[in-house]
């Protein structure tokens, strides 16, 4: 694993946008409600992640898991001796459209060790993204699911089902942070009036608000994971008008403060 995450760290230098993220840190991580918007492929490199209420998915180093596209899921990021690096990777609904077709149940998410073929193929993903355009990158990324399904995990062909109408809501605001998405723009792009639209998000147990609040501290526990921007502009990216408002809000959906989260990734 060494070896992967060397070219990762030097991919970071020579290029500001990559078609992948890297989340690491030195302190542990207990982050809650975290939102998945698209199926997110994430591979630890080094500590342990653990996923869910009451943690009941653990993930080692040298392992992979696969998530579906969820509105929220607790995690838990543990370094082990160092830190704790992992590779997340996001697809696109059209990415999964070339696998076989699988008459299997859907699945939340599955796991897998990253075995040599899928290593190599991980890092040659890597060290082309540094040269190749993000076009090129794109079927390159489509070949990494061929690869998880040839290694024998079929499950891949499962791990994605049509979004609910919270999940298109969610997708359509973390797609433009800076749009303020008044209800009747949402609306009109789903086809629907806004009393339907509020209707339908109140039986799956959603607002517009809601939604439009997740999705902003979303990117911006993003954006604390993998950039160095000051928090008060982070908050001014996503939308808030004070950097304290930003902190109230991250740590009633979080459970941790951009501080906070801040602090675990630099040394003692």
């Amino acid at each position: 694993m060494d070896s992967i995450i060397a070219v990762a760290k030097t991919s970071l230098k020579n290029k500001s946008q990559l078609p992948f993220s890297i989340y690491s840190s030195r302190k542990e991580q207990m982050i809650t409600n975290v939102p998945v918007i698209k199926p997110l492929l994430i591979f630890i490199l080094s500590g342990i992640k653990k996923l869910g209420k009451n943690e009941p998915v653990e993930c080692q180093s040298g392992s992979f898991v696969f998530l579906s596209n969820n509105a929220q899921i607790d995690m838990r990021n543990i370094p082990i001796q160092e830190e704790y690096f992992a590779v997340l990777i996001d697809f696109d609904h059209e990415d999964f459209f070339e696998l076989p077709k699988s008459q299997g149940p859907y699945k939340k998410y599955f796991q897998g060790e990253i075995n040599p073929i899928l290593a190599k193929a991980l890092y040659q993903y890597i060290e082309f993204s540094t040269i190749a355009p993000l076009q090129v990158m794109r079927l390159r990324k489509r070949e990494l699911l061929d690869i998880i399904y040839l290694c024998g995990y079929h499950d891949v062909c499962n791990i994605i089902e049509p979004p609910n109408l919270s999940e298109k809501v969610l997708s359509m605001i973390s797609n433009d942070i800076s749009c303020e998405w008044p209800v009747d723009l949402i609306a009109s792009n789903l086809f629907m009036s806004p009393s339907t639209l509020r209707r339908k998000l109140k039986s799956e147990g959603n607002s517009i608000q809601d939604i439009r609040n997740r999705a902003r501290l979303g990117y911006g526990l993003h954006l604390l994971q993998t950039t160095q921007f000051h928090i008060g502009n982070i908050a001014e990216q996503c939308a808030f008008q004070s950097q304290s408002r930003f902190s109230e809000q991250f740590k009633l959906l979080f459970g941790m403060t951009p501080r906070e989260i801040r602090k675990t990734k630099l040394r003692d």
